[in-house]
C-alpha cells in the first residue's frame, strides 16, 4: 500500500479515492509486485484504514528510514563517503487546511488555518531528510534541534567526523539553535532580524550604497562584518550586513554565522553561501505543489503525518531518479509536472506472456528518447543494492 500510494503521488493521484480505479491498473500492480492478471490492489477504504492505523512509533521508524536513505545517497554522491561537512537547510512551510483536522490552528502571520511542518533537506542530493508535521500555530523554530540531531547522529554513524553546517532563516535561527550547534561542533549561517544597534552600525553602509547608485545608476551591493553578541547569546558570533541599493530602493539585511568572515570579501562569500538556502524553497514547492504534499485531509494528526512522510518519499524518489548524468539535461531539474507529461503518463499496451511482461509504447511518442534514457536509469536503480 505504501508503494501504491507513493507512486500514485508521483503520477498525480494523491487521494485515496483515486485508487478505486488505479487498483486494476496493470502497471500499478507491477509496482506492487503483482502480475497484471493477479488480483486487484487495495481500494480506497483499505489505504485509509492503513493511514489511520499508523502509530507514533511507526512514524519515527519511517523518519529514521528516510534519514538513513538520505545518508546513503549522500555517501554515493561523494564517492562512497559522507563528507566531513554537510550543509543542511532547515525550512518550515505553511500547509493550509480546510476541515476539522486535529491540531490545525489559525496562524496570524499566514492568516489561515494550517499545519506548520518543518523540512530539513540537503542541497546536493535534494533529499528531504526530515518532514516533521507540527501543529498550525507553533513557533517556526520548535523542534528543529531534535530534527537536526537525528540527521547528525545518522551522519556520524557513517563518518564519525561528519558535522553539519545549518542554514536557516531568522525565524528558525536563535539562541537555542546556536547553542546546539556549538555543543555538537556544528556550524551555522542564519538570517537575523534588525535592531537599533545593528541598524546604527550599518547606516553608513546603506548611505554608501545609495551614493554609489546615484553616481553610477548601477545596482550596488556592499558588505560589512563585525563580532556581535546579543543579550541572549552565550558568546560572540560574526554578523554580516548586506546593504543593497537599486531602482527599487535600499535594502538592508543581516546574517549571523560561525563561518570565517573577517574581511568584506569573506563576508560577501559567507552571505552568498547563506542565500543559496533559498533553493530549499524550491524543494518545498515541489513537495507541496508538484507532489501535492498539502493534501493532508485526514481527521487524525498521525494519519496526516503519515501522508506527509509518503509525500516526502515520493519527492525523494523523483529526486534520486533525476540525479544522474544519464538522465537528459532537460529532465535533471524538471518539475514533477514535466515528468508526468513526458515520462510518467505514457500510453502503453501491457502484454503478459509466460515468462515476461511487455510494455509496448507507441513508436510515434514524441518524448521517446527521454523515456528510453530514464528507463535505463531506472534499471540501474533497480539493480543497486
Amino acid at each position: 500500500m505504501v508503494r501504491q500510494r507513493v507512486y500514485g503521488m508521483i503520477a498525480g493521484y494523491e487521494d485515496c479515492n483515486d485508487h478505486d480505479a488505479l487498483r486494476n491498473d496493470a502497471v500499478f500492480k507491477m509496482i506492487a509486485d503483482r502480475l497484471p492478471d493477479e488480483p486487484a490492489l487495495a481500494s480506497q477504504p483499505t489505504p485509509s484504514r492503513f493511514e489511520n492505523g499508523v502509530t507514533p512509533a511507526s512514524l519515527l521508524r519511517a523518519i529514521d528510514l528516510t534519514v538513513r536513505l538520505g545518508v546513503e545517497r549522500l555517501a554515493r554522491k561523494h564517492g562512497g563517503r559522507v563528507p566531513d561537512v554537510v550543509t543542511v537547510d532547515a525550512d518550515p512551510t505553511d500547509d493550509p487546511t480546510h476541515g476539522q483536522q486535529q491540531l490545525t490552528f489559525f496562524h496570524g502571520f499566514y492568516d489561515q488555518h494550517q499545519y506548520f511542518p518543518m523540512i530539513v533537506s540537503e542541497p546536493t542530493t535534494k533529499h528531504i531528510f526530515v518532514a516533521w508535521l507540527r501543529p498550525g500555530k507553533v513557533g517556526a523554530a520548535v523542534g528543529v534541534e531534535d530534527d537536526l540531531e537525528r540527521v547528525a547522529a545518522a551522519m556520524r554513524e557513517s563518518n564519525p567526523d561528519a558535522r553539519l553546517h545549518v542554514r536557516a532563516d531568522a525565524g528558525v535561527g536563535g539562541p537555542a539553535l546556536y547553542a546546539w550547534c556549538d555543543a555538537g561542533g556544528h556550524a551555522f549561517s542564519c538570517g537575523m532580524g534588525p535592531n537599533k544597534k545593528l541598524n546604527g552600525w550599518a547606516e553608513p553602509l546603506v548611505r554608501a550604497a545609495a551614493e554609489r547608485y546615484a553616481k553610477t545608476g548601477v545596482k550596488q551591493r556592499l558588505f560589512a562584518v563585525r563580532p556581535y553578541r546579543a543579550r541572549s547569546w552565550k558568546r560572540d558570533y560574526r554578523v554580516v550586513a548586506k546593504a543593497e541599493c537599486g531602482a527599487e530602493g535600499s535594502n538592508l539585511r543581516f546574517m549571523v554565522t560561525t563561518a570565517k568572515a573577517r574581511t568584506k570579501k569573506q563576508a560577501e562569500a559567507a552571505y552568498d553561501f547563506y542565500v543559496r538556502r533559498g533553493e530549499s524553497e524550491q524543494r518545498n514547492e515541489e513537495l507541496k505543489n508538484g507532489i501535492a504534499g498539502d493534501r493532508l485531509s485526514c481527521h487524525r494528526f498521525c494519519a496526516n503525518f503519515a501522508r506527509l512522510l509518503m509525500h516526502a518519499m515520493a519527492t525523494n524518489l523523483l529526486s534520486a531518479l533525476r540525479d544522474d548524468e544519464r538522465v537528459p539535461q532537460e529532465l535533471r531539474n524538471a518539475k514533477p509536472e514535466t515528468w508526468r507529461t513526458k515520462i510518467v503518463k505514457v500510453a502503453a499496451r501491457v502484454v503478459q506472456t509466460t515468462r515476461r511482461v511487455w510494455l509496448e509504447t507507441s513508436s510515434s511518442w514524441p518524448h521517446w528518447i527521454l523515456l528510453r534514457a530514464v528507463a535505463r536509469r531506472a534499471c540501474v536503480c533497480a539493480r543497486a543494492p
